[in-house]
């Protein structure tokens, strides 16, 4: 098939002509694969029951704090702000978080 379409005309006038067509853009094949159906999350029912925690660092270093700690609630949409430094471990983490929630 593609010999014949070769022999009788140019490739460049082929590929101009299939995307214009527009039964050849309706039915090509797709070589993407489908997106899957959505799932809707559950809405939080409590306050501070689903949080997101992260941190902004690489900050320059100010009264010997170079790293905020953002904790945010998804229902409320409340964020806190903990200032902090990098070396801190996990128990300090815990101990911030408890202070200042």
């Amino acid at each position: 098939m593609m010999k014949l379409v070769t022999r009788n005309y140019l490739w460049s006038e082929v590929t101009k002509y299939v995307n214009r067509c527009d039964m050849c853009q309706r039915f090509k094949n797709c070589t993407e694969v489908l997106a899957e159906k959505l799932i809707v999350t559950e809405v939080p029912k409590k306050l501070w029951m689903y949080l997101i925690v992260n941190f902004i660092t690489k900050l320059s270093l100010v009264a010997r704090k170079d790293l905020i700690l953002v904790v945010y609630n998804q229902l409320s949409k409340m964020a806190h702000f903990v200032v902090t430094t990098k070396d801190t471990l996990a128990e300090g983490l815990v101990q911030l978080f408890k202070d200042n929630m």
